[in-house]
């Protein structure tokens, strides 16, 4: 009779939650026949933010890897998607295309070298192979434009106006959302979650955990390039800072505030994050001084993020309940 009644809770908890998304996408779709421009285009920009720190906690959060360098591949899916179309006359859709395989092939590489060792190593190793590419982009001025970046990329004319780039995004975040939500509600993301919580026992059982680190590591890189094509289409711009070390702490942090051990936490830290740096960089200059406060904050106070508390709040409630009954 219990484990009935907890299916039927169950049940309803993710209709309820199902219903939410559901409104939450509706209101997104609606929204730019209301908002200004810039606020549409700010909500794009929140989009493919939240989608890049989304896939960066697919290794953070979901397999325990410490991934100090995620920008890169940011960075590499947009300057493919930006020097095809600027440098040659091949279908834009086939950038689209390469953008996240490219950045998926890196992440291969990168992988197959950095899982050889593990936390903190392996962070520090990724975080100095990230550094070598970014160095190359911002140094070869006569293919990437050096620290001038890549400007004017020429956008399929459908996609170009902010409306238009914008539910390009938006529908692409959603498919990539669902798409990673579904990786890591399989077998997979299972496997990986345990590796996560106990490498050597998961290894001990049979389990290949580098294997499935490197598999991880080609998906995160994979979404993360899909979400640098999505900033070319609404920015029409790349510059080398998209793949820097700085901006990968950005990526980071904002895991850390919406919850790294929940799926939807990093949109819910990216939308809290470049909200904030949008609002706040009209009357400061120094921003990262508010982002260094955010963290310590954040370390005090909420060290399971924004929706990793209120997750446990329901959790702690629901287990009450269970308990009454």
């Amino acid at each position: 009779m219990v484990e009935r009644q907890n299916l039927v809770a169950s049940g309803y908890s993710r209709l309820t939650w199902l219903a939410i998304g559901l409104g939450f996408l509706i209101i997104l779709a609606v929204s730019p026949l209301f908002l200004p421009r810039f606020f549409t285009y700010l909500l794009a920009l929140i989009l493919i933010t939240g989608l890049v720190t989304t896939s960066l906690n697919i290794a953070l959060g979901f397999g325990g890897m410490y991934q100090f360098h995620h920008a890169v591949f940011y960075g590499v899916g947009a300057y493919t998607v930006a020097l095809m179309l600027t440098k040659t006359s091949l279908p834009p859709a086939l950038g689209f295309i390469l953008g996240p395989i490219v950045s998926g092939i890196l992440a291969l590489v990168m992988g197959m070298i950095c899982v050889r060792l593990s936390k903190l190593y392996f962070g520090m190793l990724q975080l100095s192979l990230g550094s070598l590419v970014w160095v190359l982009v911002f140094r070869w001025y006569s293919f990437t434009g050096g620290d001038d970046g890549l400007h004017g990329v020429p956008v399929p004319k459908l996609i170009s106006s902010v409306s238009g780039s914008y539910y390009f995004t938006l529908i692409v975040t959603v498919i990539c959302l669902i798409l990673m939500y579904v990786i890591l509600n399989a077998p997979f993301g299972r496997i990986l979650q345990a590796i996560r919580d106990n490498p050597e026992r998961s290894e001990s059982v049979g389990v290949q955990v580098r294997l499935h680190q490197l598999v991880t590591q080609v998906i995160a890189g994979f979404f993360a390039g899909v979400a640098g094509v999505l900033f070319v289409t609404v920015e029409g711009s790349t510059f080398p800072d998209m793949m820097s070390w700085t901006l990968s702490l950005e990526f980071l942090i904002m895991c850390l505030l919406g919850g790294w051990f929940t799926f939807l936490g990093p949109m819910l830290g990216a939308t809290i994050i470049v909200s904030l740096r949008t609002l706040l960089g009209g009357y400061t200059e120094y921003w990262t001084m508010v982002l260094a406060i955010i963290l310590m904050l954040l370390i005090f106070f909420l060290p399971e993020g924004v929706l990793g508390y209120f997750e446990g709040l329901y959790r702690r409630r629901s287990a009450s309940l269970a308990e009454d009954r």
